[in-house]
């Protein structure tokens, strides 16, 4: 048994440090490796969520199918727990617990197994991102969740996930709005292409007043680029004509690179960021260490 648990925990760090990330290939790992002893029934009375779980929103609709489905033909696969000091945390198999509570049932084949706190965060992280529709803003925090608990760039997220990285920067860059704002994306009040286009302006009292500008006149993405163009050109007519243009370039790299706003204007370069989370971030990006 502990031969197996070592074999597993090998199995979950060679998985993280792979080219290509696959959830599939973890849970078929464990589901496959498990004896048959080690699947038993937990009361669903007993569980709750990871704690690290980045999906907030569930779609309704999909568990009553889930469940409707359940109820005819019972929980195929057994969900991944770990034992905490009161009941289990669900390591994998969240939408099949709510499904199953909602199918009446008292009890759910589990496989017990001793992961620690951060990969129990990366798995989670890992279902969602390669097996559910999750959020625009949850997508985004499980990115960046994942940026910092694997110590990776960008970059190496985007070709471990088989994203674009202009995908991963454009999620990323979601998280600079502000709560409200991310609040609407969050309950499907204003789309992803609305945030994109909100997320690339910097002034926020602007940007809250045409979220809700959107929701109020129904707006398509392709009408608020259109205001937001017309409304940015307006503001250069005012502006004095800029002279560092040739440091454009270094800012588009500056923003790939970081995932945030960055100016190159007279003899300064100013980065953008939202929180002391953020701030964090782009020090350790930086590799500036601050003495306490």
């Amino acid at each position: 048994m502990e031969n197996k648990r070592r074999a597993l925990g090998k199995g979950l760090e060679q998985l993280f440090n792979a080219e290509n990330l696959d959830f599939n290939q973890l849970e078929t790992s464990i589901v496959e490796g498990a004896a048959e002893n080690e699947i038993t029934k937990v009361k669903l009375t007993e569980l709750r969520s990871n704690p690290y779980q980045p999906r907030k929103v569930f779609d309704e609709t999909a568990l009553k199918e889930l469940s409707d489905s359940i109820k005819e033909n019972g929980v195929f696969q057994p969900i991944i727990v770990k034992k905490s000091i009161k009941g289990y945390e669900i390591i994998a198999g969240e939408r099949r617990v709510k499904a199953s509570i909602m199918a009446g049932l008292e009890t759910i084949p589990a496989i017990i197994r001793d992961f620690t706190d951060e990969e129990m965060m990366q798995i989670a992280l890992l279902e969602n991102l390669q097996r559910e529709d999750l959020n625009a803003i949850e997508e985004a925090n499980a990115y960046k969740s994942m940026i910092d608990s694997l110590g990776i760039t960008q970059e190496e997220l985007s070709k471990k996930l088989g994203k674009s990285r202009s995908h991963v920067t454009n999620m990323l860059g979601l998280l600079r709005l502000s709560d409200y704002v991310q609040s609407l994306v969050l309950h499907g009040k204003i789309s992803m292409g609305h945030a994109r286009v909100l997320s690339k302006l910097s002034d926020n009292e602007k940007i809250e007043s045409l979220a809700n500008r959107i929701i109020r006149e129904d707006l398509s993405v392709r009408t608020l680029e259109t205001l937001v163009s017309d409304e940015g050109k307006e503001i250069e007519k005012k502006k004095p004509k800029a002279n560092n243009r040739q440091y454009s370039y270094i800012e588009e790299t500056l923003r790939e690179k970081l995932g945030t706003k960055v100016t190159v204007n007279n003899h300064k370069v100013q980065i953008s960021f939202a929180n002391d989370e953020e701030l964090e971030r782009l020090l350790k990006i930086l590799n500036v260490k601050i003495e306490e």
